[in-house]
């Protein structure tokens, strides 16, 4: 087993302890200047629900995994017993989404269905790795437009999605992998926060 090697020839031990010192470092620069902004986030989104509020949020592949992660831990629990909140993946309402993209582009599979669905006072969490998906940076245009709360979750800066949204915390990390892994420790840091914001009997 120790002998395993990839078809360039490096061991797979190697492999892994590059990925590990990645994430590790990745830590290091990212996750300390990033409490201060989940922990606005946590607040400004209790204060949207506690308001009737709604949260969207979006990605592609990775991201749209990492974004689903967000609304489970919201509308089931994540770690406080509280009420269930209002979250929203815009990728997971496939028949929608395959008649959007089917009939206006993918570059609208997002945002056709914010304009559905949001409204003022909503709160829209945008995922990129690179910070220039399409869709993505089209549904926190759409969000502006409506008048969402726009924040965003990328990889490094500066890119298109951070620029536009009202918020943004940018993962400075090499590898795609690292900078969707980090943007999990983002979304348990904000289900953290949250729920501190909204109390445990909330």
């Amino acid at each position: 087993m120790n002998s395993a090697a990839n078809r360039h020839g490096k061991p797979a031990s190697a492999e892994l302890e590059e990925h590990f010192d990645a994430l590790i470092s990745a830590l290091g620069r990212n996750i300390r200047p990033a409490v201060a902004r989940v922990l606005s986030w946590g607040e400004q989104l209790a204060v949207a629900y506690d308001h009737g509020g709604r949260l969207f949020v979006c990605g592609n592949g990775g991201s749209a995994a990492e974004a689903q992660h967000l609304t489970a831990e919201l509308t089931g629990r994540f770690r406080a017993e509280r009420r269930p909140l209002s979250a929203i993946s815009l990728h997971a309402e496939t028949s929608s989404l395959t008649a959007i993209v089917n009939d206006y582009g993918s570059d609208e599979m997002f945002a056709r269905q914010l304009r559905a669905h949001g409204r003022p006072g909503d709160v829209l969490i945008a995922l990129s790795t690179s910070g220039s998906s399409a869709n993505v940076v089209a549904a926190a245009k759409t969000g502006h437009e409506i008048g969402l709360a726009t924040w965003a979750m990328t990889g490094p800066s500066p890119n298109t999605l951070a620029a536009l949204c009202d918020d943004a915390i940018p993962i400075e990390a090499d590898a795609v992998s690292t900078v969707q892994e980090m943007h999990l420790v983002l979304v348990h840091a904000l289900c953290t926060a949250l729920e501190a914001a909204l109390g445990t009997d909330s």
